[in-house]
């Protein structure tokens, strides 16, 4: 619409100067004069936001080039944490590696010393010293007297008593006292 304002403008002008009137010159003039004016104005208005454009434009630099200097940062940050993650990891699987390999050592010596029990199941050390203690024994009168000794000797009420060499020491003793029985009625 303005520009077919300033169509009809023009040509109302070309016409007053042609035709040479002096009021229509004269409005004419304060015409080219308003417009002149609005040109200005929006020449201004366009300079000033070409100004706010290049400090937005310089701004958005700023805060790419800032942005660009976090992300760098960050990139950093992260490979430097990936190796200390790295190292870490290889720590664990080190020690449950060791871990691993004691594990495998205690199994071997747990079977080790099962077999070792199982080669000696029969075997304890109070059965042994009990029947070391009836040796020489050759009648069943002197087995009854080194019992009751023996049962004397290691009684639990006892300051030196001990509850597992009496059961050896009975067990022993009924044994010897069956063997006895046996030899004599035979």
């Amino acid at each position: 619409m303005c520009n077919l304002e300033n169509t009809e403008r023009r040509q109302q002008f070309e016409q007053a100067v042609t035709d040479g009137e002096m009021d229509e010159l004269n409005e004419l003039k304060s015409w080219l004069f308003k417009e002149n004016i609005r040109l200005q104005n929006q020449q201004n208005e366009l300079s000033v936001r070409e100004d706010m454009l290049k400090r937005e434009k310089e701004q958005f630099k700023a805060e790419v080039e800032e942005i660009k200097h976090r992300l760098k940062a960050d990139q950093k940050r992260f490979v430097q944490k990936e190796a200390f993650f790295d190292k870490k990891m290889d720590i664990l699987k080190n020690g449950f590696a060791e871990l691993e390999g004691d594990r495998k050592k205690f199994e071997r010596e747990k079977l080790r010393l099962e077999a070792e029990r199982n080669a000696y199941s029969g075997y304890t050390m109070e059965a042994d010293l009990a029947n070391m203690l009836f040796r020489g024994v050759n009648s069943q009168l002197a087995l009854k007297k080194r019992y009751k000794d023996l049962i004397k000797m290691f009684h639990p009420d006892n300051i030196a008593g001990d509850h597992e060499m009496v059961q050896a020491v009975n067990k022993t003793y009924e044994k010897m006292k069956h063997d006895y029985e046996l030899i004599r009625r035979a």
